[in-house]
């Protein structure tokens, strides 16, 4: 398997030809992308009270490193996750996230639904770009058209080995 190849696998959209469901879907990923740009804009704001409250809160090591993580994972992907470029990996990226917060909320609730339903709907939006991709309108769609069209283009590895034995 080539690099061409596990690109394309991992950019690759869902081609519904349903084009109001691809709409819909569209309009779901950039709101969801929008928005996380505000949640790590915040943390930026206060990254000290944000690594006191929440990160060493919960025990992890050097807060204030993981506080600049989860801030621009959220700064950084909420954006690719709304233009639909790498779109698997950056809502992975927010998707690990958004567990760390709800790890966080129950840590200090317990499982109450109040304090868990904001990050438990983002991951759930996260998941759900992660295992479908970002939909026909994106730009991981156009990348992906023109990575088939590249190895289209390539000759197949069976096709060469063939003419290499017929040339003998």
């Amino acid at each position: 398997m080539n690099l061409i190849s596990i690109a394309s696998a991992v950019l690759r959209p869902n081609f519904s030809t349903n084009y109001v469901s691809q709409i819909a879907w569209t309009i779901f990923r950039v709101v969801a992308g929008v928005f996380m740009i505000h949640n790590g804009l915040d943390k930026l704001g206060n990254i000290e009270g944000f690594a006191i409250a929440y990160v060493q809160y919960i025990g992890l090591p050097f807060p204030i490193f993981f506080s600049y993580c989860a801030a621009f994972t959220e700064l950084l992907a909420g954006p690719l996750v709304a233009l639909g470029l790498f779109t698997r990996p950056a809502a992975f990226g927010l998707l690990f996230t958004m567990s760390v917060a709800m790890y966080h909320h129950i840590k200090l609730a317990g499982l109450s639904v109040t304090s868990i339903e904001l990050a438990g709907l983002y991951a759930s939006c996260y998941l759900f770009l992660a295992v479908n991709g970002p939909g026909l309108f994106s730009i991981d769609a156009i990348i992906h058209g023109w990575l088939s069209s590249k190895s289209s283009e390539m000759p197949s590895e069976v096709g060469s080995n063939a003419e290499v034995a017929l040339n003998k």
